[in-house]
This record gives structure tokens, C-alpha cells and sequence, in this order.
């Protein structure tokens, strides 16, 4: 992948997404550095990517293990105030939506979604997503989708547990899955693009929560849901206009979840 933020851009056949860059070699958090850049007035579009991440995070701050130069690591600046703010969950749809074709493009190969927000191949986890904002009134400010992609590591070569769990239990990465390196920067490429045509179709008023609902691969089984004060078990039977896992308890019950870490019902 290109060294310098100016050549990123160069390469890029966009007209909104990638089209103002900041590059690192090493930074604490993608994430974060945009949101400073957000507050800032930087455009919409906005990315920054980086080579390795020190304090690379996924939800319920979990570490996200990423060595210097094996991952696509970045994150997109969207302004949307067309947007209502509790369809945030929209951003995050399309950039996933558009992650799995830029996979199939660059390597053939058909990630499945797991709600919310990874993306997964095998039952193994291939991407995460990182979605924050600000919000004034009814109105979105800024929102910033962060990106994790495992590209070219192997995590089988890895013994010691992370969060408690063995990386190769858990994750995989399209190198693994294709059995050779792929091009981040054409991943890249074809993820922005992605990004672009889909965004200019929210706009225009095209959602894309049925395609995502179609691709969720969590709908149908039967599920345990980790949530910040409880843990929910029932079958995973819909989500709502809003993103939400619509589950069926034991007891008959529909309950909405909002967020959660969800689990095959025996993991």
C-alpha cells in the first residue's frame, strides 16, 4: 500500500471518500485522530488510514490485534445530516455492505455479516466496525465508520490469548482463506468505491437495511446475547428499521436488542 497520503489519493476514482488523507505508519487509533479532525471541519470523505494501530479497539473495548503493515486499518468521515440520528446504524450497514464486495472483488471470496457489526467467514471473524458521532439536537454532526480488516497475517502462528481467547479460534483473515497475500491497496480501492455508490444512494433514499438483513448471517439460529447488564439466549429473528436483533426468548417474548455481543447458543 502506498506510503503517503497524497499518492492514496491519487489512486482513488472517487469523488468524495479518500479524497482528503491522513496517512500514519503508526498511530493509537484511526478512530480517534478522525474525530479530532472532525471537530476541526474536516470534509466529508474524509480518511485516515494507518500501517499498525497501538490502542486499536473494538466494541466493549476490546483489543484489536493488528501487526505493522497486515491489515486494511482505517476510517471514513461521513457528514449526514439528511440522516435522522437513530438510523446511524445505516452508515455502518453500507460500509459493510460495501466491505464484502470489495472481498469478493479483490479475492472471490463471500464474507458473511454477523450483527452488528463484523464481518465473518467460517464462524471466524475477517472485519469489525467501529461506528461513533456527535450529535446536536435532532441533527447528526458528524459520523466516523472505523475499519479493521485481517488481510495478510496468519493467526494460527499466534499462541498467546487475547481478551482471553486464542486468536485462531476466533478470527481468520483472507490470507488464511485464500492461501496467498492479497492487495490491501486494492481492497481499499474497491471498499471506497463501494462506500461512495452507496452513500450517494442513501442520499437519493435508497436504505440499504434489506440487503443487510438479507446477508446476516446471525438471523435464523439460535443465539446467546452478552448485553452491558444481562445475557439474553433465543433465536435471532429479525432486526429492526433501526438495526436492532429482534430475538425470541424461551418464553415466547420478542425482545429488541440494541447492542450486544452475540454467540451461537453452546459457544
Amino acid at each position: 500500500m502506498s506510503h503517503h497520503a497524497e499518492e492514496i489519493k491519487s489512486s482513488l476514482p472517487t469523488k468524495i471518500f479518500g479524497q482528503h488523507v491522513t496517512y500514519f505508519k503508526s498511530t493509537h487509533s484511526t478512530n480517534e485522530i478522525l474525530k479530532t479532525l472532525a471537530a476541526e471541519d474536516a470534509p466529508e470523505g474524509a480518511l485516515v488510514v494507518t500501517e499498525e494501530q497501538t490502542a486499536g479497539r473494538g466494541r466493549f473495548s476490546r483489543t484489536w490485534v493488528a501487526p505493522a503493515r497486515s491489515s486494511l486499518l482505517m476510517s471514513l468521515l461521513f457528514r449526514p445530516a439528511f440522516l435522522p440520528p437513530n438510523r446511524t446504524q445505516w452508515l455502518t450497514m453500507l460500509c459493510a455492505l460495501a466491505a464484502t464486495d470489495a472481498i469478493h472483488t479483490v479475492t472471490g471470496i463471500s464474507a458473511g455479516i454477523k450483527w452488528p457489526n463484523d464481518l465473518v467467514s467460517g464462524g471466524r471473524k475477517l472485519a469489525g466496525f467501529l461506528t461513533e458521532l456527535s450529535v446536536t439536537g435532532d441533527t447528526l454532526d458528524w459520523v466516523i465508520v472505523g475499519m479493521g480488516l485481517n488481510v495478510n497475517l496468519d493467526f494460527s502462528a499466534m499462541s498467546a490469548p487475547v481478551d482471553g481467547q486464542l486468536l485462531a479460534e476466533t478470527a481468520t483473515s483472507l490470507q488464511m482463506l485464500t492461501g496467498k497475500p492479497v492487495s490491501r491497496a486494492a481492497l481499499m480501492k474497491a471498499y471506497l468505491l463501494q462506500v461512495e455508490a452507496r452513500y450517494l444512494a442513501l442520499k437519493a433514499g435508497v436504505s440499504p437495511l434489506d440487503e443487510w438483513r438479507e446477508r446476516l448471517e446471525t438471523l435464523g439460529q439460535t443465539i446467546s446475547v452478552q448485553m452491558p447488564d444481562k445475557r439474553l439466549t433465543g433465536r435471532a429473528e429479525g432486526v429492526s428499521a433501526t438495526g436492532a436483533l429482534l430475538v425470541r426468548l424461551d418464553d415466547g417474548r420478542v425482545e429488541e436488542v440494541l447492542a450486544g455481543d452475540v454467540s451461537l447458543r453452546g459457544e
